[in-house]
């Protein structure tokens, strides 16, 4: 006698009666559960619908599975983007170190102060910014603050290279000191940038030759200037201070 086999329903049960095979083929359910074994076959383990059978296989993720392997020519394109960036930003960053010091050679240089000479105006440890350009374009003025090399007069310092100090007499001027107070050309000069009740000691009169400039500290009790080593050549004048730039509660112009 010739049997027909049962045909299966693969989404449910057989319509003969005979036993279900559920298969799970979407990502995460790796099995398949067969549902005519026996639950009580040995070494087999045991689940609601039936003993499991898992199926292990790797995974490929789909990015994985699809991604193109690199080709040589993009990877030589990629490494001359990627040096040519590279050499940019040397170029870039090389250009602003000579920038820079190319402005600090001819143009800004920062000081710091070392003595008293200055105070109040100026104290220890501040630092300046000395525009080196400043009397290329207009004369010196007096009350400048002024950094200049060490004259020859002064013999009494070897280890000082520059000083600082305010302009008070101009070329041609006669400058004297009495009674406190500084005169220029036999006139009172009133000094704004002094504190009330600084004096200054008797001295002179001076005539201040052609290109020469008188120069004094704001510490008149305490300062190595003009009156010590006679004015100086406009030649050892390295520019004017324009700037306290540290400390920070110090920040201020000149």
């Amino acid at each position: 006698m010739q049997m027909r086999k049962a045909p299966l329903d693969r989404g449910g049960p057989s319509r003969v009666g005979g036993p279900a095979v559920h298969s799970h083929n979407r990502p995460g359910y790796p099995c398949t559960t067969v549902g005519d074994a026996e639950p009580d076959e040995p070494g087999l383990p045991s689940g609601p619908e039936g003993p499991e059978i898992s199926l292990d296989y790797p995974v490929i993720p789909t990015s994985e599975r699809y991604a193109r392997p690199p080709s040589p020519r993009r990877t030589a394109k990629q490494s001359r983007r990627s040096r040519r960036r590279w050499f940019e930003w040397g170029f870039i960053i090389g250009l602003a170190v000579v920038g820079a010091i190319l402005i600090k050679i001819f143009v800004f240089q920062s000081y710091f102060i070392p003595s008293t000479s200055m105070v109040p105006t100026l104290r220890v440890g501040d630092k300046v910014y000395v525009n080196k350009l400043d009397y290329d374009f207009h004369s010196v003025h007096r009350g400048d603050i002024v950094v200049f090399g060490k004259p020859p007069g002064l013999t009494d310092q070897p280890g000082v290279v520059d000083l600082i100090k305010r302009v008070i007499g101009l070329p041609g001027e006669t400058i004297s000191a009495h009674n406190g107070s500084v005169y220029i050309d036999g006139h009172q000069l009133i000094e704004t940038w002094l504190p009330r009740g600084v004096t200054t000691g008797d001295f002179g009169p001076v005539t201040i030759p052609a290109g020469d400039y008188f120069v004094m500290g704001d510490n008149r009790g305490d300062s190595a200037d003009s009156r010590v080593f006679g004015p100086i050549p406009q030649r050892l004048i390295v520019g004017r201070a324009f700037m306290i730039v540290w400390p920070p509660s110090r920040w201020r112009g000149l």
